[in-house]
């Protein structure tokens, strides 16, 4: 080592040590929160999305079957005969 002495060394180890544990609680709880917060915002926009979904999908299905209903023939009051046709040989 260039100009650093044996204690020096063990005192700049020292201090390292105490930096990283010091400073490793806060630098943990700061990616905790951050991936709390993911995961809020993963479910409010999640739960979001599906209410416009379920909301699109019952206006699909009320127009769908009005649909339905109105294209359908009304029932016919009188049956109607029809003949098979002939056909001649000549």
């Amino acid at each position: 080592m260039s100009g650093v002495k044996a204690a020096d060394a063990a005192l700049i180890g020292a201090g390292a040590a105490a930096c990283a544990v010091c400073c490793a609680g806060p630098i943990l709880g700061f990616i905790a929160a951050l991936g709390l917060g993911a995961v809020a915002g993963t479910l409010l926009f999640g739960v979001a999305a599906l209410a416009v979904t379920a909301v699109a999908g019952a206006l699909l299905l009320v127009r769908r079957r009005r649909h339905q209903t109105a294209s359908e023939a009304p029932p016919l009051e009188q049956a109607v005969t029809v003949s098979a046709a002939r056909i001649r040989q000549m």
